[in-house]
């Protein structure tokens, strides 16, 4: 008898596989984990109803909001940088905890509707 897997092999363009590659090493994730990551990211977009588009915008406005807390001044940070709060372990948990409980989609829908409201009046201006 053999034992029953958890994993199944799967074909990926090889572009992928390489632009995964790219993207773990600085995080270091393996190749695998990288993608899995896309795609529980995908899972919340396409769960969330948004567009490629709005995600699009959601992600960017996320990480203009990360560069100017990173940028902060330590005295006005609500936490040291090196704290337990900021480790990537924490920020999975509080990102699919809140995935649950349907804050994240609530939250990317404002910030969603924000960006409309500011296109809409940047057309009429």
């Amino acid at each position: 008898m053999s034992a029953i897997s958890n994993f199944a092999s799967v074909k990926l363009p090889a572009q992928l596989v390489s632009q995964a590659k790219e993207a773990a090493q600085p995080l270091r994730r393996s190749v695998a984990g990288q993608i899995e990551y896309w795609a529980t990211l995908g899972r919340v977009v396409e769960h969330s109803g948004l567009t490629v588009q709005e995600a699009r915008t959601a992600i960017e406005a996320y990480e203009a909001a990360a560069r100017v807390a990173r940028e902060m001044p330590p005295t006005l940070k609500a936490a040291p940088a090196d704290s337990a709060s900021d480790s990537l372990e924490a920020v999975k948990r509080r990102m699919l905890a809140a995935n649950a409980d349907g804050s994240l989609q609530t939250h990317i829908r404002s910030i969603v509707a924000g960006n409309r409201q500011k296109a809409e009046q940047r057309k009429d201006a």
